[in-house]
C-alpha cells in the first residue's frame, strides 16, 4: 500500500476529511521530516483545517502514532503478500495441531520479512517509533500471527517457535535493533578520537579499521544494512532450521 502523492494541494484540501486522509497525511510528514514532527498543528496546516477539526477522527497525538504504524503495516500486507501463511487449520478455523510440513517454510519466512524490510526503508523513522509503543495494533499483531504460522507450517513445534521469535527479535520486522548509535562507534577517518579509543578498546578498534558500511539507501541503522541483515537473518533461519531437524 504505496502512499500516493498524485493529488495537488488544492485537491487534498478539498477532499472531505477522513481518519485514512488524516492518517496518510502524517505519513507523509513523517516521511519527509521524522515522526517527531507530526504534530495536531502541522497535521492540520498539511490538510488545511482547524487542529480542532483532527480529534473527530483521532482524539490526541498517541493514536495518530498507533494508526500510522497500523497503516504502515497494513503496506507491509501488501507488499508481502496477504497475511496467510497456509500453515493449516481444522474445520473450526482453530490452527491444526498436525498442519501438512511446507518444505518451503524457510524461503517463505526470508521473503517476507525482506518484504517488511523494503517498507522500512520507505519510512525509516518507523523502527525509533515501534519501540515507544506499548502494544500491538491489528496490523502488526496480524503481521506476527504469520510469521508463528509460516514457521508452524514447517513443521517446528510451538516451543521452538516461540524461541525464534525471541531470536529473531526486531528483524522480524525488517531491521536490527543497533548496538549503539553511529555516533559513539567511532570514526577512524578522525585520528585523534581514534587513536584515542584505540587505546582503551584496542580489539573494538582494530574491528572498526577494517569495517565499513558504504550502502546508504540499504541502511536502518549504522550497521543495519542489507547485508548484515540478511546475513543475520540466514543465521537464525538456518539455525532453526537445523534445530528442528536435531528434535523431530
Amino acid at each position: 500500500m504505496s502512499m500516493s502523492r498524485g493529488n495537488s494541494p488544492e485537491t487534498e484540501r478539498r477532499a472531505p476529511l477522513t481518519r485514512e486522509r488524516v492518517l496518510r497525511t502524517a505519513v507523509e510528514l513523517a516521511d519527509e521530516a521524522g515522526a517527531a514532527s507530526v504534530t495536531m498543528r502541522r497535521l492540520a496546516e498539511q490538510l488545511g483545517v482547524e487542529p480542532m477539526s483532527l480529534y473527530y477522527h483521532l482524539p490526541n497525538k498517541e493514536a495518530i502514532l498507533d494508526g500510522i504504524v497500523d497503516l504502515v503495516f497494513r503496506e507491509v500486507e501488501e507488499s508481502a503478500g496477504a497475511f496467510d501463511d497456509g500453515g493449516g487449520s481444522n474445520e473450526s478455523g482453530a490452527p491444526s495441531e498436525t498442519p501438512d510440513v511446507d518444505a518451503t517454510w524457510k524461503a517463505s519466512l526470508r521473503a517476507r520479512i525482506l518484504a517488511a524490510r523494503r517498507v522500512m526503508l520507505r519510512h525509516p523513522w518507523v523502527p525509533a517509533l515501534l519501540e515507544s509503543r506499548s502494544g500491538l495494533g491489528l496490523a502488526q499483531a496480524r503481521y506476527v500471527d504469520t510469521v508463528v504460522g509460516t514457521l508452524r507450517s514447517g513443521g517446528l513445534p510451538y516451543d521452538l517457535i516461540h524461541h525464534a521469535m525471541h531470536a529473531l527479535g526486531s528483524r522480524m520486522f525488517g531491521f536490527s535493533q543497533e548496538l549503539g548509535d553511529d555516533a559513539g562507534a567511532g570514526d577512524a577517518s578522525d585520528s585523534d578520537a581514534f587513536a584515542q579509543m584505540a587505546e582503551q578498546v584496542p580489539n573494538l578498534a582494530a574491528m572498526l579499521a577494517v569495517v565499513a558500511h558504504d550502502d546508504p539507501d540499504s541502511t536502518l541503522g549504522w550497521c543495519d544494512d542489507q547485508f548484515e541483515f540478511e546475513f543475520g537473518l540466514d543465521l537464525i533461519l538456518d539455525g532453526l532450521e537445523r534445530q528442528h531437524a536435531r528434535t523431530a
